[in-house]
């Protein structure tokens, strides 16, 4: 080879090798913005809480998602019965109607025998603590998985805590008697177990229960804790508070649609589920700190039933655990679960359970 082909051999190396170069460049150049201008996936995900109360149970972690995304995904979000009625929820995500959901179990007439479990199962807790203490530490995280594993087209994500439940009326509830004929908005299990006291369950669009108790229709809720009556309105149409809880914290869920979720990378299905725990533990303290001050603040009356009558309530609670046990093989090992549960906190003592 001579001197002038090696110069040129080297020449046509170094001119080939920087248009490579310069193509790499290029094309690594022309992705970014190819990257960056594709549609984010987008998800529409429906709460049942109206929005005064969606701003403190899920709107903030839904925007600490969207930023955290960095326009890779972003969720709309839609209040009570926006887009579907609060008890066409399941099967909304089931289709594909929507994509996710953040609700209880029974309200939004999920198909499976646990749903009676969600929302306020009467008595089942006593403190907010107790609903993760349940699902993460004594199997009910395994059942929820099991159950909605036979349910087409939905996955369960994950339950946590909100508040206590109890009542908040236009009129005194000072004894069981007063509970008598009383026409309260609740849930559909509270309902039921309430009903054995003469309470009427009844049944409205969200936004239409402050109206119903300003017009007499209805005479109170057992819905939420006080801090969620002062939060949406509601202590602006009533006048009491009765301090007995008919739970001591409502079980919600998040829901999503399994296509949808499985379409959702991995790295932004972990950061969904950060989410939800990020909202989880905003509650427990957002709760924890309202239940206290609203109590102070005297803007409802309080008003207690007696011990000795309200162990009547307690009393009737289990026969109605009983009852629910009896259903199916998988609602008895629920039963069964709380039962050991709470003699396990009663044992334990204070702070876990006093009296």
């Amino acid at each position: 080879m001579t001197e002038q082909t090696k110069n040129i051999s080297k020449r046509d190396f170094l001119r080939k090798a920087g248009l490579t170069t310069a193509g790499a460049v290029g094309a690594s150049t022309l992705a970014m913005p190819y990257v960056k201008a594709q549609s984010p996936i987008t998800w529409r995900l429906q709460t049942y809480a109206g929005p005064a109360l969606a701003e403190h149970v899920i709107k903030n972690s839904i925007d600490w998602f969207n930023k955290a995304a960095n326009g890779e995904m972003v969720i709309e979000l839609y209040t009570a019965d926006q887009l579907v009625p609060q008890g066409e929820l399941f099967r909304a995500v089931q289709s594909g109607t929507i994509d996710a959901a953040q609700s209880d179990d029974d309200s939004a007439a999920a198909p499976v025998d646990v749903k009676v479990f969600g929302a306020y199962f009467p008595l089942a807790a006593r403190y907010s603590l107790d609903v993760p203490a349940l699902w993460h530490w004594h199997g009910l995280k395994e059942i929820w998985e099991e159950a909605y594993a036979e349910i087409p087209d939905v996955t369960w994500l994950s339950t946590g805590a909100w508040d206590p439940c109890n009542f908040g009326t236009t009129k005194p509830i000072k004894s069981l008697a007063d509970l008598q004929g009383l026409r309260v908005y609740t849930f559909p299990t509270g309902g039921q177990f309430l009903s054995r006291f003469g309470v009427v369950p009844v049944s409205l669009p969200y936004e239409d229960v402050q109206p119903a108790m300003q017009t007499g229709e209805l005479d109170g809720v057992a819905w939420c804790g006080i801090t969620e009556m002062h939060t949406v309105g509601w202590a602006d149409a009533l006048k009491y508070y009765l301090t007995n809880p008919l739970s001591g914290a409502w079980a919600g869920s998040y829901f999503v649609n399994t296509g949808k979720w499985k379409a959702v990378p991995e790295h932004l299905q972990q950061l969904f589920r950060l989410a939800i725990d990020a909202s989880h533990y905003y509650r427990q303290h957002w709760y924890w700190a309202g239940e206290a001050n609203y109590r102070n603040t005297g803007k409802l009356e309080l008003t207690t039933i007696p011990d000795a009558e309200w162990s009547k309530v307690e009393e009737e609670a289990v026969k109605f655990w009983d009852e629910i046990a009896a259903q199916s093989e998988r609602s008895a090992k629920v039963v069964d679960i709380i039962k050991k549960y709470n003699e396990s906190m009663r044992k334990a003592g204070a702070p876990y359970r006093y009296g």
